[in-house]
């Protein structure tokens, strides 16, 4: 079956970086769109980067542009979210996601688009 298994979050201070990781299995990772998100205490999950299929795209959310770096490794079956300049403010839980279509030709932003979804992982900056 689909599974998805962020690590690499922990608590870190503002200004400092962190490398999440997204472990993935049970399906052809090469072949999908991938996104993260995070949701934060009383807040709604926010779209944080995607990816396509083939790394060729890549978008981001408005408060992590020119920070945050999304890649995959199609080789390891692992998706990455590069972390930089931390602020308090990107406190929260981050989810890894897979798209509900193989071979999508665009990345994607809405919860709406991904079918499958890790445990996420907690990252807290502190200020």
């Amino acid at each position: 079956q689909v599974q998805l298994r962020e690590s690499g979050g922990r608590l870190v201070q503002a200004g400092g970086s962190l490398r999440l990781s997204c472990a993935a299995s049970g399906f052809t990772f090469s072949s999908y769109t991938m996104g993260w998100f995070r949701q934060a205490p009383g807040k709604e999950r926010e779209f944080v980067a995607s990816i396509t299929w083939n790394g060729g795209s890549t978008i981001y959310g408005d408060s992590v542009k020119g920070r945050f770096t999304i890649s995959k490794d199609n080789t390891k079956n692992t998706l990455y979210l590069q972390m930089n300049s931390l602020e308090h403010e990107d406190t929260a839980v981050y989810y890894c996601a897979r798209h509900r279509i193989s071979t999508a030709m665009s990345t994607a932003s809405s919860p709406s688009q991904y079918l499958y979804w890790g445990r996420g992982t907690q990252v807290t900056v502190s200020s």
